[in-house]
Parts: C-alpha cells; structure tokens; sequence
C-alpha cells in the first residue's frame, strides 16, 4: 500500500499523471479554464521563471496580486518546484506590507500592474536587491520565454512552502512558516472530514492571500482530484449565478459573506440543488444566521475553525448535520486538541481554559521569531491559540472568545462573543461586536459597535432595553456606537481592538 504525498509536488503530479484532461481550475468571470496537466505544465514554466531571476529552491518569493487563474499557477508552480511563497495581504497597511517584503527576505516579488508602483516605492529603501516581474492575475498562460529548461526536482516534504503573516492587529506581524507537508497534511484532512470527491467543485471568493482560501480552496482540490471555480472577488448579487452556471457542490465562506448572503435575494431550487454543503470558517458563525441561511436556502452549513498557524481548519462539524451541534467549532480534524488552565495542565469536559493543537498540520514557528515561536509552544509541542473555550464530553470544541480580547468587568470575565450573538438577534442588526473599553469603577465597561440593516431604525435606547433582557444588567453594553462597518481582516473575522481607534467612522 503506498503513502500519502506530502508534497504540493506530488498532489500536482499524481492528477496530472491520472486525470490529465480534467478540469482544475476555472475562471468565474472567462471561458478559461485550467486542466491538471495545464498546472502540471504551468509549473514548469514558473520553475523557469523563478531560475531565469537567479533565485534557486528555497528562496522565498512573494505575490502582490489579486484572485486569479494566474495567481493561482505562481503560487502553487513555486511550491512545486521548492519555493517558499509570501502571498501578502492586499488590505494590509503601506507600513505592514513594507514590513513583510522586507523581513520575509523574498527575492522576487510577483506584481499585479495597478500595485506595482505601490510595491516598487517600498522596496526602493529597504537596503537589498529584489527583483520585481508584473504578471496579470487573469492570465492563464505565462510568457513564451519561459518554457522550462530545467530539471525539477521534488521538494523534501520538510522544505518550507509557505510564510504567511498574521494580521499584526495586536503588534508587528508574525510569519508562520508552514512546511510541505503541513499543508498536504491538511489538504487531505478536509477532503477526508467532507467526503470530497472528483465530482467536487468549489465555489473559490476567499482571497488567496488568507489561509482558508490558500488550504481550503486551492490546495484541497488537489488532494482529491476535484476543482474550484474562482471568481475575482465576491460578489453576493453574481454568487449563485456563479455557483450554478459551473455546477459547484460546495460553497467556503465566511460569516460576514453569509451576512451579505442572506441581505441578498434568494435563488431558486434549480440553482441550489447541486449543492451538498456550505463550509463557514474563520469566525465563529452565529447559531441564528446559521438557521436563517439554512431555512432561506436549504443548504446545510458546516462550521469549522482553524488558525494560520494549522495550516487552516483544525476542526469541523461532522459532515452529517443531524450529528453537529450548533455554536460548536466541531470535533479536532487531522490533529489533536485540548484545553488547558493557565498552568498549561489540561482540564476536565466543560471547563474553559485555552484551546491547544498538535499534529501534523502545525507550524514550524515564526519566522526570525524564536521568542515568539517560544511562547506559541507549550513544553511538550501544543500549539497554544490564544482562543479560550471548552471541550463537552462528545469531544465537541467550543470557543468562547479571545484570551486577549476577554473583557473582565469587575473581576469577571466577559466573552465579547455572548454580546455579539445577543446583539445579533435583534432583527433590525446585521452585524455587531463587544469589546472592552477603560472604566474608573470596574476596570473595564462593555462598548459595542453595530452596523443596522439597510432600511432599519433603531436608536441606542431602544437597542440597551433588548440587551437588558437578552443579557442582564450586568453585561448590557455601557457604550453603543452605529457605524458604518466593523473592521475586518481578510478571513472575516473582526478586529476587535480597532472598535477603539477613533477613525472608526459612525453613521
């Protein structure tokens, strides 16, 4: 019996040398579309490219550039022939994106032309040669010139394959580096946890820049021989014509898109029946907007959870949605998990101290960041998530907030999460989040910031009387502010420590 490839490698090859003729990739947005041995071939010519600018296997080369088909074939033609690749974060800060460019010691940045200036003004200080090519997003062949005159070889599945940054909302950014087989290991875990097949199309709206879409989207199509449908960006009013029109099974998403989603208008049983399941991710998912996309679409969703740092989904809800238990994260999926006091000593069912992970999916540490990587690890090499929460006696996970963002009124924790979802059952709120703000009497108050619905009412007063039944006096928000949107980073979750800048604008 052969072992499993653990390489992004031997994935490509496998179906290249199987299935060569069936479709990979598709664009949403074009006729074009991608075939295994096209990104077989693809990856040939990236190797040229990438050695015709003097770089050789294990250099690290980062990607400036927007959802393509292009995109797609750079990212995944460098990890094939042993390239580290730095997909960078297009809504990151000018100071955050110089940083990366500059502490990922990338070689070649790859430029989409509209960013290219931007790009070239904050290389031209930073003190060491890097070259720069602009490539299309949408192309879906590279130049002639690059047709490949080298040998590739297949990467060791201990050779780095991604750094990728966290958002840096609570400090300078942190590069995780994620090896080879970290991400195969994962790839194979979700098809596993979702029963994917061949016959499997995804619907692809998440930036590739971000870990869901990278792991999720891109690499675990590979790992079963399905594909992806990918559009330029999400678009709720186009996501069901898309969905349809190229026979999508499954959907990713975020909560913020499932908040959009339901706005929008509903689509027909003819366009949702293909449709196994919705996978949400990335943030916790409201039980009632889960029930309300349930009901108003008929697909079930799965909601899973994962970090940058496991390579993406470290736990999901079973596939079966008579056996998932609503509010959960799910059960650990290609790892391990378990919670642990502020002792590192693991706790008994039910209660609550901060969520661990280990397996085969975890991060080899952060870059040039040893006492980073130092605090990221428990003595015996739990990966530590800084998410607090608690295990029921199913093994199902829940999280009941961000050790950092724990609001502690008084001398008693509050989870910003429970004055979300209180807030989010007003009918009038689209979307909403808790955080704590500085309070001369108990330490620290309750402010909340909530973007209404479009053509909805709804004055400060009258939201604080349904906090006062929904939550009690104690936890009603002291502060409510109306605004526009809440920040978020590019996997959707919110960026609670922003809520206290005061550039957040009101409406």
């Amino acid at each position: 019996m052969s072992l499993p490839p653990c390489t992004v490698y031997a994935l490509i090859e496998q179906y290249a040398k199987q299935r060569p003729d069936a479709v990979y990739a598709i664009d949403a947005d074009g006729d074009r579309q991608l075939s295994f041995q096209n990104l077989a071939q693809s990856c040939r010519w990236v190797n040229a490219l990438l050695r015709g600018h003097g770089l050789v296997p294990g250099d690290t080369v980062s990607l400036v550039m927007p959802n393509g088909l292009m995109t797609l074939q750079l990212l995944l033609g460098a990890m094939h022939g042993g390239w580290c690749v730095n997909p960078i974060n297009l809504l990151s800060q000018p100071d955050q994106m110089r940083f990366v460019l500059d502490h990922s010691d990338c070689k070649l940045v790859l430029v989409s032309a509209d960013l290219e200036p931007a790009v070239r003004g904050m290389l031209s200080d930073i003190g060491r040669e890097i070259a720069v090519v602009v490539m299309a997003p949408d192309a879906t062949t590279g130049p002639d010139k690059c047709v490949s005159a080298f040998q590739i070889s297949a990467p060791p599945g201990k050779a780095l394959a991604l750094l990728m940054y966290t958002s840096g909302t609570t400090g300078v950014p942190k590069g995780v580096m994620l090896s080879q087989s970290n991400l195969v290991a994962n790839a194979l875990a979700i098809s596993s946890e979702h029963a994917l097949g061949s016959a499997d199309r995804v619907l692809a709206v998440l930036p590739l820049y971000h870990i869901n879409a990278f792991a999720v989207t891109m690499l675990a199509p590979l790992a079963h021989g399905g594909s992806l449908v990918m559009p330029a960006r999400f678009s709720s009013a186009r996501f069901w014509s898309q969905a349809t029109e190229h026979q999508c099974t499954w959907l990713n998403v975020v909560p913020t898109m499932i908040s959009y989603l339901l706005e929008g208008s509903e689509p027909t049983l003819a366009q949702t029946r293909a449709i196994r399941f919705c996978r949400s991710a990335s943030s916790a998912l409201p039980p009632a907007t889960l029930r309300a996309f349930e009901q108003k679409f008929g697909i079930g969703i799965i909601e899973t959870m994962g970090l940058t740092e496991t390579a993406a989904p470290s736990f999901s809800n079973p596939l079966d949605v008579a056996k998932r238990k609503l509010g959960s994260v799910g059960l650990a999926c290609g790892c391990e998990a378990r919670i642990v006091d502020t002792n590192l000593a693991p706790v008994s069912d039910g209660e609550i101290g901060e969520i661990t992970i280990r397996g085969p999916n975890v991060m080899r540490g952060y870059y040039r960041n040893e006492e980073a990587t130092h605090l990221a690890f428990t003595s015996d090499g739990w990966l530590r998530s800084g998410d607090l929460g608690y295990r029921d006696s199913d093994g199902f996970f829940f999280v009941t907030g961000r050790i950092k963002e724990l609001i502690i009124k008084g001398g008693e924790n509050i989870a910003p999460r429970e004055i979300d979802e209180a807030l989010l059952r007003h009918p009038a709120v689209l979307d909403a989040a808790a955080v704590g703000i500085a309070d001369p009497h108990y330490g620290q108050e309750i402010m909340a910031c909530v973007v209404l619905r479009r053509g909805q009412a709804l004055n400060e007063a009258e939201l604080r009387d349904f906090c006062l039944v929904q939550l009690g006096r104690y936890k009603t928000p002291k502060v409510i502010r109306f605004v526009g949107e809440l920040p978020r980073g590019p996997s959707g979750k919110v960026q609670r420590l922003k809520l206290l800048e005061p550039m957040l604008e009101p409406v």
